[in-house]
């Protein structure tokens, strides 16, 4: 029984397997170009259950580095299974980054799981912890662009291009902004085990505002378009244009007009 009740706790949960159908379904209307009328719908769903799917995975990097750290808690609560129903901050970790998705075209995930410290073995440990996360948005990021900097675009339909160049720069902001030492963020999770308790203590009342701090300096001017130089850079590393995660934002904002894709390649 206890064997068959740890299975359940680690058991992929019908709700993932869900967002992953949908991911792959929205994926194949925008490759086939079924539903050429809306294409941007199709893009739509295929960039926001890939998010999602992508924000499950973050967080379950997060509790499977725990439970092999000494934190086997994680798995009582429900974390293994990949269920975003589990995590202790629905709004925290779905709802406010698909929001700051539509308002921004930005990726931003936020903590949502608990993570008993105090079983952790070690403060490098206790890093890896926080860092898991982030490192999942990367290799995300490496995947989603695997066609470009593999030069082997040739057959995929320009619809798909931009959507996977827009997934990816969702996945390249979040692995940016997640590493920021700001309290609330991962960044900051990775540097806190090294801090002094009574510096811990004083930066504690900030970290549920850390994720709204971030959000909120994005829309300053001269910091977004930083931001975003930076995060051009690095998909330009992977051999994503701009060009291409431009289209698939304004793909995936369907309800502005499909955008025109004449002379790309």
């Amino acid at each position: 029984m206890t064997t068959a009740f740890r299975r359940a706790d680690r058991r992929v949960s019908p709700v993932f397997l869900a967002l992953v159908a949908a991911m792959a379904v929205s994926g194949w209307a925008v490759w086939s170009e079924k539903l050429a009328a809306n294409t941007g719908f199709a893009v739509f769903l295929f960039v926001v259950s890939g998010w999602v799917v992508s924000l499950c995975l973050h967080e379950y990097a997060h509790a499977r580095t725990a439970l092999h750290s000494g934190d086997l808690s994680v798995a009582d609560k429900g974390y293994l299974t990949l269920n975003p129903l589990k995590y202790t901050h629905v709004l925290l970790s779905i709802v406010l980054p698909v929001v700051f998705l539509l308002m921004g075209g930005i990726g931003l995930p936020g903590g949502a799981v608990y993570i008993e410290r105090g079983r952790i073995r070690g403060r490098w440990r206790d890093s890896l912890i926080s860092a898991a996360g982030p490192l999942t948005n990367v290799l995300f990021a490496v995947v989603c662009t695997a066609p470009f900097w593999l030069h082997g675009l040739d057959g995929v339909p320009v619809p798909f291009r931009c959507a996977l160049a827009f997934l990816a720069l969702l996945q390249v902001t979040a692995a940016i902004l997640n590493l920021l030492p700001v309290p609330g963020l991962d960044g900051y999770g990775v540097i806190e085990p090294w801090l002094s308790h009574s510096l811990r203590r004083q930066v504690e009342p900030i970290a549920p505002f850390g994720l709204l701090l971030i959000f909120g300096l994005l829309w300053v001017p001269e910091l977004n378009r930083a931001f975003f130089d930076l995060v051009h850079t690095v998909l330009g590393a992977l051999g994503v244009s701009e060009m291409y995660s431009y289209l698939g934002q304004e793909f995936f904002r369907f309800w502005q007009g499909a955008p025109g894709v004449g002379g790309v390649p």
